[in-house]
């Protein structure tokens, strides 16, 4: 695998605006009401500051194409398959709705491995969002590049199982049904033009999934508002989630927190069957 050692602290940097159309857009998207108070919803900082590149510069998966170009930032990982493995956020004071946010990515560490699917990239980026001298929020967000599925491959993940979710460990369960209409809703939010999330096609015969596969921060923000509604807004100090399996349109998610003491919740997220989509934690 390539020496990605010269990728490494490399920066990027955008300027943008926490509209109150755009706040007004992301409550309709997940039917909750407006925020009081004059600031964001907490999961609102994945809608902002987000790359432009132009269409003709995407790549097949519809993702910023990756070139060794010098205004590419991310590096050129040849591993054509890409993911949002893991996100670790600490919330350290509300977006002002208004506020002119000043985003700075940096790529804090490229990690080579060899996994039982084939080789992995592991990529982390670390995200500031400031607005004037506060700094709002603090994110390390790790991406995963994988090889492509092999010929005759299962589509992931398997068909729903028998088991059934049981919520009795948990002090709060949602139980959704993502659509393709949320997954559009929640791309254009967040201008994500990868085509596991829109076009069934791609999803399944280029990537190997069973359907469309639903965003995990998309799953991260249901989990965000399943605190809002236990705990009240902004409420959240810091929050962590790992991606452990494939979410797929049309099928149940039960969304689940538990508080484990007077500051810490875990979260999860699972399928009908009881398989483990998504697990994480935080603090308020």
């Amino acid at each position: 695998m390539h020496d990605w050692h010269g990728w490494i602290e490399r920066e990027d940097q955008c300027e943008d605006r926490v509209d109150a159309g755009l706040v007004a857009r992301w409550c309709a998207t997940f039917d909750r009401d407006p925020p009081t108070g004059g600031v964001a919803p907490q999961g609102l900082h994945w809608c902002v500051g987000l790359p432009d590149t132009p269409s003709a510069a995407l790549g097949a998966d519809g993702h910023p194409a990756r070139t060794d170009a010098p205004g590419s930032w991310l590096p050129p990982i040849p591993l054509p398959r890409r993911m949002w493995a893991s996100s670790s956020v600490e919330f350290h004071t509300p977006l002002p709705i208004g506020a002119t946010i000043v985003r700075t990515s940096r790529i804090a560490k490229i990690t080579a491995r060899a996994g039982s699917s084939g080789p992995l990239v592991f990529v982390d980026l670390v995200h500031r969002i400031s607005h004037g001298a506060t700094l709002a929020l603090t994110e390390t967000q790790t991406l995963v590049y994988r090889e492509a599925v092999p010929a005759g491959a299962a589509p992931t993940p398997l068909p729903l199982g028998p088991g059934q979710f049981d919520a009795a460990a948990w002090t709060a369960v949602r139980t959704i049904n993502p659509d393709p209409v949320l997954l559009f809703r929640y791309s254009a939010l967040t201008f994500n033009s990868h085509r596991i999330h829109y076009d069934q096609r791609y999803a399944s015969t280029v990537e190997g999934y069973r359907g469309l596969v639903v965003h995990g921060p998309l799953i991260a923000s249901l989990l965000v508002d399943l605190a809002r509604r236990q705990l009240g807004e902004n409420r959240l100090a810091t929050l962590r989630f790992r991606a452990l399996s494939p979410a797929i349109a049309g099928e149940a998610l039960h969304l689940a927190l538990r508080v484990a003491d007077d500051r810490t919740l875990v979260f999860g997220v699972f399928a009908d069957d009881t398989r483990q989509i998504m697990d994480g934690g935080g603090n308020w």
